[in-house]
């Protein structure tokens, strides 16, 4: 049995973390409920989706300990629809039923058997790596690198971000991610209690989840891992996750040594360029650069759509050459770094380049050149 008396947005904002791990198509009916349990004047919420784990403390008013399970959207879509500031009776009948009273309202929602509820939970000694950064530093990290995650799931490997310790005059804790066409890399100072951490790929969901968590609570996020899990503790909830078991391909081959031609543009204004001229290449995606001194012209022609031109002052002073893009992909780019200069590194018309925020040598994008 269980039976107690909570707030309103307490269980609200508890809710909505359980709610967005849960699957709305569930093949397995215990997985699309959350675990509620109470421990003392606590309520603890728990959901997975047998790959992510989270669990959430909140304060509550215990009449009868116990422990149930419920739809988690369900509940979540009542809780949402009640009035703000208003004291929730929640109780497990000896039907089964889970009854939610508030004023005049009441509701009741199936249940299954708690003892049925998978746990990924595992002693803090299975995770011998434990370090914690600001939620700054880990959204950052998670911005700068997560567009390029790839989508193609026959590519497992690359479907979510590599979380590793980078060596090198100064040890650094790097996040990368690439889908092929596109690689984007960050770095902070290497956290204590990071060094000889495992390199591990954390998966995309995963990833969303986390961001939401550290944008949203507190300001230090405690991470634990090892070779298969990670977990994140920001204030009281807890998001543990499996790891993509797979090798990430060595990325530093990737980037290039040898590009010494340097162009810098205003980011704000390169984008608006693009932008305009991409109008009619929606289908193709494709655009190119004429890269000329002081100046580039961006071109893009469809058969179907038409074409566009425009040019923009830049500072270069190299060779003139061509070299076409994805447009999309140059904008997502160029959308990290926002605003003042942006620093192409650039060796001719068909060799990968580096784009970098001219004042921020923290992260780094490789983009592939595509025919036009």
């Amino acid at each position: 049995m269980i039976k107690l008396t909570i707030e309103r947005s307490l269980i609200l904002k508890a809710l909505s973390h359980a709610q967005s791990v849960v699957e709305r198509r569930q093949t397995i009916p215990i997985l699309s409920n959350v675990f509620l349990a109470t421990n003392g004047n606590e309520l603890l919420l728990k959901a997975t989706d047998s790959e992510i784990e989270i669990s959430e403390k909140i304060p509550a008013s215990v009449e009868e300990q116990g422990s149930a399970t419920v739809p988690a959207h369900k509940l979540y879509d009542i809780v949402k629809k009640l009035p703000d500031g208003s004291q929730l009776q929640l109780s497990l009948t000896e039907n089964g039923q889970f009854s939610i009273v508030c004023g005049r309202s009441r509701f009741s929602l199936s249940s299954l058997p708690a003892d049925s509820f998978p746990s990924m939970q595992r002693d803090e000694a299975d995770f011998p790596f434990t370090f914690t950064i600001t939620s700054e530093d880990l959204s950052g990290l998670i911005n700068k690198t997560s567009f390029a995650i790839s989508m193609e799931e026959t590519r497992y490997n690359l479907n979510g971000i590599y979380l590793h310790q980078k060596a090198g005059e100064q040890s650094a804790l790097a996040a990368v991610a690439t889908d092929g066409h596109r690689l984007a890399c960050a770095r902070i100072p290497l956290p204590a209690g990071a060094d000889g951490m495992p390199g591990v790929i954390i998966p995309r969901k995963t990833i969303g989840e986390v961001s939401k968590l550290a944008n949203e609570l507190g300001e230090t996020v405690t991470v634990s891992l090892s070779t298969y899990q990670i977990c994140f503790k920001v204030g009281d909830v807890v998001l543990s996750s499996r790891l993509i078991d797979g090798t990430y391909p060595e990325y530093e081959k990737v980037i290039p040594v040898s590009n010494d031609k340097i162009l810098e543009a205003d980011t704000q204004a390169l984008s608006a360029v693009i932008e305009r001229v991409s109008v009619v290449s929606e289908r193709s995606r494709g655009i190119k650069l004429s890269i000329q001194p002081n100046m580039i012209r961006v071109f893009a022609a469809s058969a179907d759509e038409g074409s566009a031109e425009d040019e923009m002052d830049v500072v270069y002073q190299g060779e003139p050459f061509d070299i076409g893009f994805n447009f999309r992909y140059l904008l997502d780019i160029l959308g990290q770094i926002k605003e003042g200069t942006v620093r192409l590194k650039l060796q001719d018309g068909v060799s990968p380049v580096i784009l970098q925020d001219a004042s921020d040598e923290t992260a780094l994008y490789v983009l592939m050149p595509m025919r036009v």
